[in-house]
């Protein structure tokens, strides 16, 4: 099984411009993000970005990159067209959507969604889920939830914590249910990233704001992976300060 891990990276970011190229500790967060993917079982790593001082930068370090229109409207569909500058490799089994902006992210996360693909059959679109530990994620809309089914495959993203629990007042409702939230991670077949990419706007999607219902409105199965490793993207001016502060604990 040859999985492809492919990162979207744009320079245009409304609260954080050239956010790719922010520096972390001496290295920027692109470079920080690829170093990380590679140390995962994937056969490849490639940075799919609109922007030329991105595709030079990653060139700079000895990446791989790819140059791709500035018009997409998701990160979806960057990396399928990443997928077609490559050459829609055969031996490709999986494609794992990798965001640019989480430089920490953690090897065994993208492992466990490669590792799905091993099963018979495979899954159509995996992606990763976390236990809520908090009362703050579980109420945070920018934290989506998820809900799943016995075998893992999720019934329903929303920012709002699901199920409401009407016999306990909300400040109980950790304690007498598992939540998840929903990490941003997702690989897919080849195949089935084509299909996607050719799907309209859903009214679910719409009134939530999450580009995965989309996918499940028009009978898609997502199959899910529970990790217990967080994640930590960066969005935000405050965001680059806490990472820097991270990152100077790793070496005291």
């Amino acid at each position: 099984m040859s999985a492809l891990g492919i990162i979207p990276a744009r320079y245009a970011s409304t609260r954080l411009p050239g956010k790719p190229l922010v520096d972390l500790g001496g290295q920027s967060m692109i470079q920080r993000v690829v170093a990380q993917a590679r140390r995962a079982g994937l056969a490849r790593v490639v940075v799919a970005t609109d922007d030329a001082r991105i595709f030079d930068h990653v060139r700079g370090f000895g990446g791989e990159a790819v140059r791709t229109r500035p018009d997409h409207p998701s990160g979806t569909d960057r990396v399928w067209e990443a997928f077609e500058l490559l050459g829609q490799p055969a031996e490709v089994s999986c494609i794992v959507n990798i965001q640019g902006d989480e430089p920490f992210i953690h090897p065994a996360q993208i492992d466990a969604l490669v590792d799905l693909f091993s099963q018979s059959p495979p899954p159509a679109i995996a992606t990763l889920i976390k236990p809520v530990l908090t009362e703050e994620e579980l109420f945070s809309p920018h934290l989506p939830k998820v809900v799943t089914d016995q075998r893992g495959n999720a019934l329903y993203f929303s920012r709002h914590p699901l199920p409401y629990q009407r016999q306990h007042a909300p400040a109980e409702w950790l304690a007498h249910h598992r939540y998840y939230r929903h990490l941003g991670l997702y690989a897919y077949q080849p195949a089935v990233l084509r299909q996607l990419t050719l799907l309209p706007p859903s009214p679910l999607e719409l009134a939530e704001s999450l580009e995965q219902l989309r996918w499940l409105e028009a009978g898609f199965h997502i199959q899910t992976a529970v990790t217990e490793l967080d994640a930590f993207g960066i969005d935000t001016p405050e965001d680059v300060v806490r990472a820097r502060e991270r990152l100077r604990s790793f070496v005291d």
